[in-house]
């Protein structure tokens, strides 16, 4: 098997074994930062007394927590040379899947044995149906997991409150680091009304966790989603971590659309991005409801309240310094 081993595992005596699949950052919509997100769920599957490895490219070799096996490969490219790192696996976290090679992915999981598949989706792929199955992505890849003859679970979430660090979809708020760090200023359109959903990476990953580890939840289309934050709320969550003040501009959606553009960030993404930052804003007291309603919430699968934007800005303060 291609890669490399970071500090064996020492607790193998009637543990379960988990793949976590982990690409490199991408900006299309809807993507979230399966780096960031793998890491916390390969701590807290860890502390649960289980195995964890990891099939990552060649970018998200590093910094996992000690015990976990790090393998070197691509799920989305060329799954069938990474066969191996499906042996002895009972449950896959499916995260970077795409539908070109998804069924290969399927097809080897089910030889080697796998129980389950955890999808890491995206929040919104009931909107694809609109559309021909040929176009679909995340919706193609979530058929075929519910088609493979294995135990699924679906995890669409919001967006990742980690995402700006991965530089990840959403496009709002990725060139903050940058800006704060050198300017001490944020320049976005929508920045009075615009809100945006998010959830912190750690409660993602419990979600994650619960799915993997538990039946509960088999069957299912989890909706991980975080409540609707304003974009001027997370600047003065980052200002509070900081210690200092930070000036803010609001920008026309054009200007902004130019900015993320500089920065490669895909016009798919930023039109979703944009359209949600002024739907969110506009229908702010349904959209929260919406979240609320949702059951099971991410309180009821992991046990405790999510954490809020301040705990994630101080956490990452350093960021921004």
């Amino acid at each position: 098997m291609s890669g490399i081993t970071v500090t064996p595992s020492t607790n193998t005596s009637g543990s379960r074994l988990h793949l976590l699949t982990v690409v490199s950052p991408r900006k299309g919509a809807g993507c979230s930062p399966t780096g960031i997100v793998g890491r916390r769920l390969a701590r807290q599957l860890t502390a649960a007394g289980d195995r964890v490895r990891v099939l990552a490219e060649s970018d998200q070799l590093h910094d996992w927590p000690a015990g976990t096996e790090v393998v070197e490969g691509s799920v989305s490219r060329r799954p069938l040379e990474y066969a191996e790192a499906f042996e002895g696996v009972d449950a896959v976290f499916l995260a970077g899947a795409v539908p070109e090679t998804v069924e290969e992915v399927l097809d080897t999981a089910r030889t080697a044995g796998v129980r389950r598949i955890v999808v890491l989706s995206s929040h919104g792929p009931e909107y694809e149906l609109a559309h021909p199955p040929e176009t679909w992505f995340w919706l193609a890849v979530e058929r075929a997991v519910e088609r493979s003859g294995m135990e699924w679970t679906h995890i669409r979430p919001s967006a990742v409150m980690g995402a700006a660090i991965e530089v990840t979809y959403p496009a709002t708020g990725s060139d903050w680091p940058d800006t704060i760090r050198t300017e001490g200023v944020v320049r976005e359109a929508f920045l009075n009304d615009g809100h945006y959903p998010f959830i912190h990476e750690d409660d993602l990953a419990a979600v994650a966790a619960a799915a993997l580890r538990t039946g509960d939840h088999v069957g299912r289309i989890l909706e991980a989603v975080g409540l609707p934050i304003s974009t001027r709320a997370r600047v003065e969550s980052i200002a509070r971590a900081i210690g200092r003040d930070i000036a803010t501009v609001d920008t026309t959606p054009d200007e902004s659309r130019e900015t993320w553009r500089r920065n490669d960030w895909p016009d798919d993404s930023i039109d979703v991005t944009l359209y949600a930052l002024q739907e969110y804003g506009a229908h702010l007291a349904e959209l929260t409801q919406w979240t609320l309603d949702q059951r099971p919430s991410v309180h009821e699968i992991t046990g405790r309240r999510p954490r809020p934007f301040d705990a994630w800005a101080r956490e990452h303060a350093h960021l921004f310094r």
